[in-house]
């Protein structure tokens, strides 16, 4: 079983031929909405990738609380740990280049209330053995507070640090995996530029002293892990990619839910690189998530 603490939004989603510079006003090509949010992104997709997955978390009482679950609610995310917040559900502003690359804003709103209780309740809820997927669009405290909780009951834990902020650090050291993109992982330790070798070695160190497992996403390039003192490497599909948006996060949650489901690590990892490729293929976040029968396909 798995339960997802973390974001719900709506995306307001932009297309432009190419992402404007500072200053610069451009003609846009289409604009649609869809749910996204972090949490809801990875809930989501660990649900399409075969998990029982459980959304705990947050919306507003405003016209886009509804449509914000559409997905979930149809997939069959179970949604009783999430509640209506005196606030606006959270929007992400979204931006999308002619070559697939992204810009985004996001307005925290009801994700802002996800609170220490909220994460008591939901870690409450959960049995030993379990996994409990977070993110860094909810308050830390609340995060703080669900990875202190999970550890002492046996669950579980992984943490995207995505968007990465600086309670970071802190907040990554208490859980069982971490997951970061390039950029972030070099933030995470404060080492800029770092090349391949020197990243998995940092990855290697990072991960030994914490006792933790670190994984690397690296877009195009495929995923790194470092585990138990071991590099694991899986690569990206050949795509030609349309919209990253949600790959990272589609990434998380097949690879939580492929080691719910009892996978063995490399296999799990490679899973998940493959869903991930898959997500940038259509446009959207959580429209672009692949169901499990597309990625076994595409392996």
């Amino acid at each position: 079983m798995i339960t997802v603490l973390g974001s719900i939004n709506m995306d307001l989603i932009a297309t432009v031929f190419r992402l404007p510079k500072p200053g610069e006003t451009l003609a846009g090509d289409n604009f649609v909405t869809a749910p996204g949010g972090k949490g809801a992104n990875q809930a989501l997709a660990a649900r399409r990738a075969g998990a029982d997955v459980t959304m705990a978390g947050a919306c507003g009482e405003d016209e886009f609380a509804v449509p914000a679950l559409t997905y979930l609610r149809y997939d069959g995310v179970g949604l009783d740990r999430v509640r209506n917040a005196s606030a606006a559900t959270g929007v992400a502003l979204i931006f999308v280049g002619g070559d697939g690359e992204n810009v985004i804003v996001i307005i925290s709103g009801a994700n802002g209330l996800v609170s220490v209780q909220d994460a008591e309740a939901a870690v409450g809820a959960m049995a030993r053995g379990d996994t409990l997927m977070l993110q860094l669009e909810i308050p830390p405290a609340t995060i703080e507070a669900a990875l202190i909780s999970a550890r002492a009951k046996g669950i579980r834990t992984i943490l995207n640090t995505a968007p990465l902020t600086a309670d970071a650090p802190r907040l990554a050291a208490l859980a069982d995996i971490v997951i970061a993109n390039e950029t972030e992982f070099e933030l995470l330790v404060g080492r800029a530029g770092l090349d391949a070798d020197a990243r998995e070695l940092a990855m290697l160190d990072y991960g030994r002293k914490a006792g933790q497992t670190v994984i690397v996403t690296l877009g195009a390039d495929g995923v790194v892990a470092a585990r138990d003192g071991k590099l694991a490497r899986a690569p990206s599909l050949k795509v030609d990619p349309i919209d990253t948006v949600g790959a990272g996060d589609t990434f998380c949650g097949y690879f939580a839910a492929g080691l719910d489901a009892g996978l063995k690590f490399e296999t799990a990892l490679r899973r998940a690189a493959a869903a991930g490729s898959l997500a940038c293929t259509k446009p959207g976040a959580q429209p672009s998530i692949p169901f499990a029968a597309e990625v076994d396909a595409s392996l």
